[in-house]
């Protein structure tokens, strides 16, 4: 695959499973150096780490906590002591607390919204200082349909999602003057971990909803986050691209 990101330095959020591996596995591939953070499994992480650094690719995981203010500026700074810049930041990391709004408990909510936007606000102002001294950088939010469209069960998930992308426009303007474009992916039903859990029932129901009568790879999410990345997005900034094979139309 073409190396168009050699040089660049990447951090990918909640990077050891799911969407966060495919970006990692993606931009690693076409060059950049990567940095991922976990929270948990690290043999996972290690795994994934140790593969692709065996391939030639530079991958490096570090334990993180997105929602703790003092993790993640420990995280910015060894970036930046190790490799003195940071060209993109992909904030994916994310969690669901699911249950009715009658039953989500202040924890259930806390919880979520604690990882979901409160961690992407403390990534994006930890990288913000050191993108704006470059005057240059890319900022991409990986949100949800659910943002947009609202899901039942899922008010506090929905509640994070719909607020990326208020945080999207807003950086996006702030940060317009120095280069910065800031960016946000929302898919729709995804093959995770987390949709594994749904029963075929679950599953077939959200299929019957979707244009495209599928759910989309993860493969395929990572592929609009290298385009964001890519010179081919550099007069967009302040987007919600949907990926969701026409679920919101």
């Amino acid at each position: 695959m073409d190396k168009r990101f050699a040089g660049k330095v990447a951090i990918v959020t909640g990077g050891s499973r799911g969407i966060g591996e495919a970006i990692v596995r993606r931009l690693a591939s076409e060059g950049a150096r990567v940095y991922a953070t976990y929270i948990s499994n690290p043999e996972r992480a290690k795994n994934i780490q140790d593969e692709l650094t065996k391939d030639g690719q530079s991958v490096r995981f570090i334990q993180a906590d997105v929602s703790n203010e003092q993790s993640v500026k420990e995280l910015i700074d060894e970036v930046v002591k190790e490799v003195g810049r940071i060209d993109v930041l992909v904030n994916n990391a994310g969690i669901t607390r699911d249950t009715l709004l009658m039953r989500m408990s202040e924890t259930d909510w806390d919880d979520v919204l604690d990882t979901n936007l409160k961690g992407a606000f403390l990534t994006c102002k930890s990288v913000c200082r050191t993108m704006m001294s470059q005057r240059k950088g890319r900022i991409i939010n990986i949100g949800s349909i659910v943002g947009i469209n609202g899901n039942p069960g899922q008010a506090n998930y929905c509640a994070s999602k719909a607020g990326l992308i208020g945080l999207t426009k807003s950086l996006a303007k702030e940060l317009s003057s120095r280069n910065i474009l800031v960016n946000c992916i929302a898919p729709g039903f995804v093959e995770t971990d987390m949709t594994d859990k749904l029963t075929e029932e679950q599953r077939a129901g959200f299929s019957t909803q979707i244009p495209l009568k599928r759910a989309a790879k993860s493969e395929e999410i990572a592929s609009v986050v290298a385009f964001f990345v890519s010179d081919d997005s550099s007069y967009i900034t302040g987007q919600v691209l949907c990926v969701d094979g026409g679920l919101a139309m």
